[in-house]
């Protein structure tokens, strides 16, 4: 079981017990619960945007759970699984004998969805052939299951999600315009993590307490260095790329109680200040302000270790726990050598 749909909120293993709101206290995490409540009173449609991996299906859910139609279904569709040629059929449903293999009548996303919220995720992917479909059936409230030519209406709530630029779609005529306004009516923007960085330390918390669920196990803690780790990480892959290098630090720490720096992805390593070692370093280093990318933290990581040991790069490798030779080449590749003594 991935923890992967855990992260970013408390969230149950059944629907009946999902808990409805992320996890955050910073201000852009507490702006976006509170425009999701806000508009969730409403039946509008709503188009959550962001990046991947920031948890729009749980946004999507947070305005299901507080809706009237809370009672009703939630559906989740993932638009790029739908194709041209079984899309009705997914979408709408299809009679008995519609096509080859239709041994009997199948409802569809839609009206499984009927009196609840049907979930578009990945709206943007669709081709402009089946937008135009979907419009119809949005406009008109009503779906024609493939195979016969009656209507059948449907009370549906429509929440799409991208992490696209939709209207830099319409304007390359790439999304429909029409069905860009059908289904952006309010728009809530989900913030990336590194937008939020007050709130990857109780992420990080809640997300091993989650695999510590998972595993049977009790919670491990997370050291202050690799707290300082996360702190310090860019985060491309936003929660979704938090929730695995937690998970994989779980599994590397075995029965160790704490969570190391050295638990964690070899992608967050450069992240780690000075280490204990048998030999201290001259003097500490101060963590840069701001967000660095993973080439630029391991050159500053590099340079400050040097400057704090006098140029002396065996000790500089040692204070930063790593290999004399790999560290002699990062010298050499990110031309530090004026540095050395």
């Amino acid at each position: 079981m991935s923890t992967n749909t855990l992260a970013l909120g408390e969230r149950a293993q059944t629907g009946e017990r999902q808990v409805k709101r992320f996890v955050g206290a910073s201000d852009r995490a507490q702006q976006a619960e509170k425009l999701l409540k806000a508009v969730a009173v409403r039946d509008s449609h709503v188009l959550i945007t962001g990046e991947s991996g920031t948890g729009k299906e749980l946004a999507a859910r947070t305005v299901h759970a507080n809706s009237k139609r809370a009672a009703g279904p939630f559906v989740p569709v993932d638009c790029t699984t739908l194709n041209q040629q079984l899309f009705e059929s997914q979408l709408f449903g299809h009679v008995k004998g519609a096509f080859t293999g239709a041994e009997r009548d199948a409802m569809g996303f839609f009206r499984a969805a009927d009196g609840g919220t049907l979930f578009l995720d990945e709206i943007g992917e669709l081709d402009l052939a089946l937008q135009a479909k979907l419009l119809r059936c949005i406009q008109e409230r009503a779906i024609v299951p493939l195979g016969t030519s009656k209507p059948v209406a449907v009370n549906v709530r429509i929440v799409a999600a991208t992490n696209r630029d939709l209207k830099a779609m319409v304007a390359e005529g790439k999304f429909r315009e029409d069905l860009y306004y059908r289904i952006n009516v309010v728009n809530v923007k989900l913030p990336a993590l590194r937008e939020r960085r007050d709130d990857i330390a109780n992420l990080a918390d809640f997300i091993s307490a989650r695999v510590a669920e998972v595993y049977e196990e009790s919670a491990k803690q997370l050291s202050g260095d690799a707290l300082e780790a996360l702190a310090n990480y860019n985060w491309p892959g936003n929660v979704r790329e938090l929730a695995n290098a937690i998970e994989h630090a779980y599994v590397l720490a075995g029965e160790e109680e704490m969570i190391g720096v050295h638990h964690l992805p070899e992608s967050l390593q450069p992240q780690r200040l000075l280490r204990d070692s048998e030999e201290k370093p001259a003097a500490a280093v101060t963590m840069p302000a701001g967000p660095m990318t993973y080439e630029e933290m391991l050159k500053w990581l590099i340079a400050e270790s040097l400057k704090a040991n006098a140029g002396n790069q065996a000790a500089a490798a040692r204070a930063i726990g790593v290999h004399r030779q790999r560290f002699y080449r990062l010298v050499e590749k990110y031309e530090l050598q004026g540095l050395c003594a």
